[in-house]
């Protein structure tokens, strides 16, 4: 799959071409790539390598890592915890498939856990574990090992009667509906419903926004749930998935916007969680979103005075209110009963109150309505009023919210909020009729009170109508501009909302703890040192070392240039809706900013890996604001990059001006390299939906000529299901991640992945030139490339930088195949070798850019083989190749004059960066004791 937007330094005219020529048919064209090789190499494989984790028989000859783990929490061990869901690697042939494992508290004690297989190896032993606790896991530190889970004293059950499921944690209980708007019936603590009615809403304008337009006519549409899987049951965790559309309530029987929502509950739990996804199945032209929420209806049956609305802010602050205030009246009914308002608590009886305010309490208005949005990342202001009809009055406005609020009484309430609430704006929470029996709550993913939502092109296309006319824009602006394919048909999003079920006002300081876990869902994690002995993800980092001075200097590097991204992402606002998770790709030094206007310079959009990068920043260090950030970088750049239907689904979009604007649509972007860290960290069911959807994205190759810009007459495009070009780097490294994904987890169709894996290798290995040849015909029925008669050598500079070096050495960890092998590390050798001696050895010449950072295969090479010269060779040019880059000083200056002041670091872009970070990472790891002294 070829790409002629690329990059500038591989123009068109050699994106898909060779060092030498191939040989010319009689017909004057280009050879038809011919020979597929034997499927005997990879049945025999595939007979060793049984993938049935009831077929596990083979031994590892390799240390199968250590046999117990000590966890803790990402951020420490937690105030208020609904549960907590993670993910550990095991080495291979540590543990059989059927493995129980017991989890104990730093005092000894048994902690209920709940485990599931994640991944297994080829030999079926385990690979990853999921693991799961409840509320009440709250010690600082834990230990996994083998052995008999203790049970919960409430385990989660499901039960399932004709039209709903049943799910109870032992404090509440909650009915999802299997049709029908509501996805939850209702929520019961003990016999009372206090919630109910939980449903999605939607609200669709046809007018393009426009602050002047003087009648817009807006519809809503709400959920209509289709169907409803029961994916876990207990005893300590239940998942329930729920898929559907939203439905027009009015009017034509529309429908649109497809949702999967997952609901997540935990056994002794008062609170559930929600992970919402939709996809946006229009081309942004005739339908605007005006917005989008979740909302639910909530029992009230305390008196007015006792209802309870409360906010949290900033940090823990808290606007606290009542429906019906009685603080700051002319008269006084007694402290004792202004304090039992302002905690939260029941007030005395009004008869032992100051009369003068009982008898006068009916002239008290009662604020039934109240709404906070937050329509930019740096304000938001809440505003409340009587009822429907009336005015609203401002109350106050701060600067970002947590995104979480609450609405109840001393007999009970609703707590409610949305993770990255005011960095994913325009967002809002609303309370509705809270002086009335039964109020309405609504946390809007994009609030009504903003713009609607614009996803249209930018611009009219420039007049760009023909091939030609759009490479040569791509050389000034650096987008691959192409008529009809900046569609954001397809993109999604997903969000993450958390409510709890109360038995009565929570104090303050528990409401500041719910905000917390509104902001960041507790994480229990696995420490650098087991992940790494366990060779998760190759194996390929280490814990951070500090003990030499070149590695302490690259350290620090590492350091400076994730606190860059992390200045930059906040001064530059890099938030919003869309946007939020992504960062820019180059900075313009003149103007002090990023590129955000100049075509592919703009939007990153993972190019060159920075999502992995940032991950295994993760893996190296612990840090949790790592963690957060790719997280973050995940859920952004999994859902909104690629297509999720429609003829392209599969495809991702080249970085540029708007997420899904530029016309290069490639595999490399929605690649599940970048997806697998977060899955395996947290079992995210949502992310592992994600890889399984990539597990036959090749089929994409049939519906779209990636190099159709660049294709010579000679050469048409021919969308063979058994011959078509799939090269062996940016797109086989994708696929590869995928197929193996799909294989490990034994997903439905991993029988064929593991196939696709085997094949692949064997054939790349099997081609004159191996990795260097570059591509071959692809047959997409057996997995396997055609074997080309006569070496060639392809050049790349793209080729090892998403993801390649990393998922090879993963094959290599995992699968017995010495001829891969043999060729990936004369490859990876030769590539950073001297022009002459690539010439000498493959009659041609690889890329040459990045050369620095591929040499962390060279340190991959003495690994593997011993050989100290790759060990010295890596280190060299990791630190002075020709196009290494500087990034001395590491300091900053401050910048006025800008828009906003600015901290300014005129350094690096994230193509640099990201290649840099992945070298230093595993070089320190791999080769780290060959450092140099200087």
């Amino acid at each position: 799959m070829s790409d002629p937007s690329a990059e500038l330094e591989t123009a068109p005219s050699l994106q898909h071409s060779s060092l030498e020529a191939p040989p010319a048919t009689p017909g004057g064209g280009i050879r038809r790539r011919s020979v597929l090789a034997t499927g005997a190499g990879v049945a025999a494989a595939a007979a060793l390598l049984d993938g049935s984790p009831a077929g596990a028989q083979a031994e590892t000859a390799a240390d199968p890592g250590p046999e117990s783990v000590r966890l803790s929490w990402l951020e420490g061990a937690p105030a208020e915890s609904p549960g907590s869901t993670w993910g550990v690697p095991w080495g291979q042939g540590r543990f059989p498939e059927d493995q129980q494992f017991k989890l104990t508290a730093e005092d000894g004690a048994a902690v209920p856990v709940q485990t599931w297989p994640l991944a297994y190896w080829p030999d079926g032993s385990l690979k990853w574990t999921g693991h799961a606790v409840g509320p009440a896991a709250r010690a600082e530190a834990f230990t996994l090992e083998a052995g008999a889970p203790a049970a919960p004293a409430f385990a989660v059950s499901v039960s399932e009667s004709r039209k709903h499921f049943d799910v109870s944690t032992g404090v509440i209980t909650a009915r999802i509906a299997k049709s029908g708007t509501d996805l939850v019936k209702h929520v019961k603590r003990g016999d009372r419903t206090l919630v109910k009615a939980g449903h999605l809403v939607n609200i669709t304008q046809d007018e393009a926004p426009d602050p002047e337009t003087g009648s817009v006519s807006r519809d809503r549409y709400v959920s209509e749930v289709e169907e409803v899987v029961v994916e876990q049951d207990g005893p300590v965790r239940a998942v329930l998935k729920v898929t559907g559309n939203h439905r027009k309530t009015q009017g034509r029987n529309k429908s649109w916007l497809p949702f999967t929502v997952r609901l997540y509950f935990y056994a002794g739990g008062e609170s559930f969680r929600m992970v919402h996804t939709f996809v946006y199945d229009s081309d942004g032209e005739d339908a605007f979103i005006a917005g989008l929420g979740v909302r639910f209806k909530v029992a009230l049956t305390d008196e007015l005075y006792d209802r309870h609305v409360r906010f949290v802010g900033e940090g823990h602050g808290q606007l606290t209110e009542a429906v019906k205030g009685i603080t700051g009246l002319r008269r006084d009914p007694g402290a004792a009963v202004r304090d039992a308002q302002i905690a939260g608590q029941a007030l005395p009886d009004p008869a032992t109150w100051d009369q003068r305010v009982t008898t006068r309490l009916h002239w008290i208005p009662a604020w039934g309505d109240y709404s906070l949005a937050q329509l930019n990342s740096e304000g938001f202001a809440i505003k409340k009023r009587t009822k429907e009809g009336h005015g609203w009055v401002p109350v106050d406005q701060g600067r970002r919210a947590s995104g979480f609020a609450y609405v109840g009484g001393p007999s009970g309430g609703f707590g409610f909020g949305m993770k990255d609430f005011w960095q994913r704006h325009p967002t809002g929470l609303d309370i509705r009729g809270a002086h009335t029996d039964e109020a309405t709550v609504t946390v809007w993913l994009w609030s009504p009170e903003a713009q609607p939502m614009d996803t249209r092109f930018y611009h009219d296309g420039l007049g760009q109508d023909t091939y030609p006319e759009q490479l040569d824009a791509l050389e000034i602006t650096y987008e691959d501009y192409e008529p009809g394919f900046g569609t954001p048909y397809g993109v999604a999003r997903t969000s993450e909302l958390q409510f709890w079920v109360t038995e009565a006002t929570p104090n303050a300081e528990r409401l500041g703890a719910m905000a917390d876990v509104v902001r960041a869902q507790p994480q229990v994690i696995a420490p650098a040192e087991h992940m790494s002995a366990a060779g998760a993800f190759g194996g390929l980092f280490g814990p951070v070392d500090r003990s030499h001075p070149v590695k302490a200097d690259v350290e620090d590097t590492l350091d400076f240039l994730f606190e860059h991204y992390r200045t930059e992402q906040d001064q530059r606002h890099w938030y919003g809706f869309w946007d939020f998770g992504d960062f820019m790709h180059s900075k313009d030094v003149d103007r002090k900013v990023w590129r955000y206007d100049v075509g592919g310079y703009a939007w990153d959009n993972s190019e060159i890996s920075p999502d992995q990068w940032f991950w295994m920043q993760y893996l190296h260090t612990n840090r949790s604001d790592v963690f957060r950030f790719a997280e973050a970088m995940t859920r952004k750049t999994s859902e909104v990059n690629v297509y999720h239907i429609g003829d392209w689904a599969g495809l991702g979009t080249r970085h540029g001006v708007q997420h899904w604007g530029d016309s290069s649509k490639q595999v490399r972007v929605s690649n599940a390299n970048y997806r697998r860290y977060f899955y395996y960290l947290t079992a995210d069911e949502r992310t592992g939906d994600l890889l399984h959807a990539l597990a036959n994205s090749e089929e994409t190759a049939l519906v779209l000529d990636t190099g159709r810009k660049i294709r010579s007459p000679e050469d048409p495009w021919n969308p063979d299901r058994n011959s078509v070009d799939i090269g062996f780097g940016t797109s086989w490294a994708a696929l590869a991640a995928a197929w193996l994904t799909e294989w490990e987890r034994r997903g439905p169709d991993w029988e064929f992945c593991r196939d696709k894996v085997l094949g692949t290798m064997e054939t790349i290995a099997a081609q004159p030139h191996g990795f260097a040849q570059g591509s071959a015909d692809y047959d997409i029925d057996t997995g396997r490339y055609a074997i080309e008669a006569e070496p060639f050598t392809e050049r790349s500079n793209l080729s090892n930088s998403f993801g390649r070096i990393e998922i090879c050495a993963e094959l290599i960890q995992q699968i017995d195949m010495p001829a891969f092998e043999a060729d990936w590390l004369k490859y990876s050798r030769f590539y950073t070798a001297t022009r002459a001696e690539q010439e000498a050895e493959y009659g041609g010449r690889f890329g040459d850019l990045f050369l620095y950072s591929y040499t962390r295969a060279n340190a991959f090479v003495y690994q593997r083989t011993g050989d100290e010269s790759q060990a010295a060779l890596a280190w060299a040019k990791f630190r002075g190749a020709s196009d290494a880059p500087d990034y001395s000083p590491r300091e900053t200056e401050t910048v006025e004059g800008t828009l906003n002041t600015i901290e300014w670091w005129p350094n690096g872009g994230t193509n640099d960066m990201a290649q840099w970070g992945l070298a230093a990472i595993e070089i320190l790891h791999l080769v780290g004791d060959f450092a140099p002294d200087e």
